[in-house]
């Protein structure tokens, strides 16, 4: 649980390659990171609200051996500087490496927690101490809104013309779609202040 004894009202949850940063492809590189556009501005609208956000992220270069698996030790640590740097509350990297396809035999897999699948956000409510459906899963493609409406959450689609599938179903229809991430910061803080629900925390049940 972040915060020792204490429970938060809720948390963020956000997908990384084309969310939160520029999406390049299997680039572990720490010089090479840049936040989105609207990623700051969205990131001062977090730390406003008080919530933790943890960043959940499919990683499939492990599985295809573009890079090691201790390489996202770099991503990790650049993700928890820039948040810090804007006053937010770092829940942690939760991460893939699995792909059923993957050339290494140990990753190759159809595992509970590559997206669509929710089980980096469960794992990631689960270790900040806060259910699902208190929840925000922002994201820039639909399996990310899968993700995220299996689990429980709230979901936002950032549309940035990254979604280029389309692919139908049933659990594939954002609650909310914008055009950037600061968009969607702005929507859930707009709602949040709506119900009165801060990140205040608050006493409640240990996880």
């Amino acid at each position: 649980m972040i915060g020792g004894a204490l429970a938060m009202d809720g948390a963020i949850l956000i997908d990384k390659d084309g969310t939160l940063i520029d999406d390049e492809p299997f680039n572990v590189d720490a010089g090479r990171i840049r936040l989105a556009p609207g990623a700051q501005q969205a990131l001062r609208d977090f730390a406003s609200l008080g919530w933790p956000v943890a960043v959940v992220s499919n990683q499939p270069g492990v599985a295809f051996g573009y890079f090691a698996e201790s390489s996202l030790s770099n991503v990790r640590d650049y993700l928890s500087r820039a948040l810090a740097y804007y006053g937010v509350d770092f829940a942690g990297f939760f991460y893939c490496p699995h792909h059923p396809q993957a050339r290494e035999a140990a990753y190759r897999i159809v595992c509970a927690c590559r997206k669509p699948a929710p089980g980096l956000l469960e794992a990631a409510a689960r270790h900040i101490g806060v259910p699902l459906s208190a929840c925000w899963m922002i994201g820039d493609i639909l399996d990310d809104v899968e993700a995220g409406n299996v689990a429980g959450c709230r979901t936002i689609l950032v549309d940035c013309g990254n979604e280029t599938m389309w692919r139908g179903g049933a659990h594939r229809t954002p609650d909310h779609t914008v055009g950037t991430v600061d968009a969607a910061a702005r929507l859930v803080l707009s709602q949040v202040r709506e119900t009165g629900r801060t990140g205040r925390p608050t006493f409640g049940t240990p996880s």
